[in-house]
């Protein structure tokens, strides 16, 4: 099945293997795309497959990483563009990713301004900054008039998105960043109409998803979510409560899919191989629409979820990094070039652009 057509909003991918969004970190200083993404993407394209790119920002101060690009200036339009038409000219189609970091976020990377959460849950992690990783800056809570102001900076760049000539948007729901932040109850203690119930706590996302298919119009947003994902300390007290709402929320909009990651991965770690896919097969019975299935999958994996009907597409993150031909690959069955973790976050075309197809 995994080289069955598929359709997905407008589209009729001719297989089902996705590039997953793998944050790489090799933007230009102004955050534009470089020509090394340009050369990475490029090969990763394929006739009829799909690609999500790794996250891009809205804003300058929604970053958390240094090196990530961006979709708010006209710079960022036009070096988007290059990048688009070669992945196009190889017959691909390309979403965006659209992420706001939120507390994963340090002030060097916003000019000195205090990332920004739902509520104020003190967490222990990361930002990469130009001095390198270090700990993240203590975050505030966003006043209520604030939250407008978000979802029209994801408005904005979905223009820009569209502008640059993108087959399409998605919005990232997952990972403890901002929007999953207001989704789970571990990280929301709000007391307003964003915090408390699950309806209150998915308000924030399905305003982003509404701001997104205003401009995208049906078949063309996409959202990803972790439920009991654990990247960036998030948590919630009934995750298969919160995540089922949210799941029977989204049937209501036109979407091109739902992303699921599953919970035995958490970043680039797996934590446990031998667990089977469990999230997907949840949410496939509220979800109506095409799913996606991401998260330690290989090939067999692959086929397994898609004939047991759970998935419609599985998204390959790590094994893309190092196999730029992955989906032929996986269809004659041939050796994968193993994965350099060093290379993942930053750096140059070593372990990056300069991964050869299978000669």
């Amino acid at each position: 099945m995994l080289f069955s057509p598929v359709a997905l909003g407008p589209f009729t991918l001719r297989h089902r293997v996705v590039h997953a969004p793998t944050t790489r970190l090799r933007a230009d200083p102004d955050h534009s795309p470089s020509a090394m993404m340009l050369d990475y993407y490029r090969q990763r394209a394929s006739n009829g497959g799909l690609i999500i790119t790794e996250s891009v920002h809205p804003s300058y101060d929604s970053r958390g990483y240094e090196g990530a690009p961006g979709i708010y200036t006209d710079a960022h339009v036009e070096a988007w563009k290059k990048l688009i038409g070669a992945v196009h000219a190889k017959g691909g189609v390309i979403f965006m990713q659209i992420a706001h970091d939120g507390r994963q976020s340090h002030v060097d990377l916003s000019n000195g301004a205090a990332p920004v959460a739902p509520s104020v849950v003190p967490f222990e992690g990361q930002a990469l900054t130009g001095d390198g990783w270090v700990p993240v800056s203590p975050h505030r809570a966003l006043e209520i008039d604030e939250i407008p102001v978000l979802v029209e900076s994801f408005r904005k760049a979905a223009e820009r998105a569209k502008a640059a000539g993108f087959d399409g948007i998605e919005m990232h729901n997952a990972n403890g960043y901002l929007a999953d932040t207001f989704l789970q109850d571990g990280t929301n203690k709000r007391t307003d109409r964003y915090g408390g119930s699950i309806e209150n706590r998915a308000r924030f996302s399905l305003e982003l998803v509404e701001a997104l298919i205003s401009v995208w119009g049906p078949g063309r947003v996409g959202v990803r979510i972790s439920p009991s994902g654990q990247w960036g300390a998030i948590s919630d007290s009934d995750p298969e409560a919160t995540f089922g709402y949210f799941a029977k929320a989204l049937n209501r909009y036109p979407l091109a899919y739902l992303h699921i990651i599953e919970p035995r991965v958490m970043g680039v770690e797996t934590l446990d191989e031998h667990q089977a896919p469990v999230a997907s097969a949840t949410l496939r019975k509220i979800y109506r629409g095409t799913l996606i299935a991401a998260g330690g999958f290989d090939g067999p994996g692959a086929e397994a979820i898609l004939e047991r009907g759970d998935a419609d597409l599985v998204a390959f993150g790590r094994y893309f990094t190092s196999n730029p031909d992955l989906p032929e690959r996986l269809r004659r069955d041939l050796p994968l070039t193993p994965y350099v973790r060093e290379a993942f976050w930053g750096g140059d075309e070593r372990h990056y652009s300069d991964f050869p197809a299978y000669d």
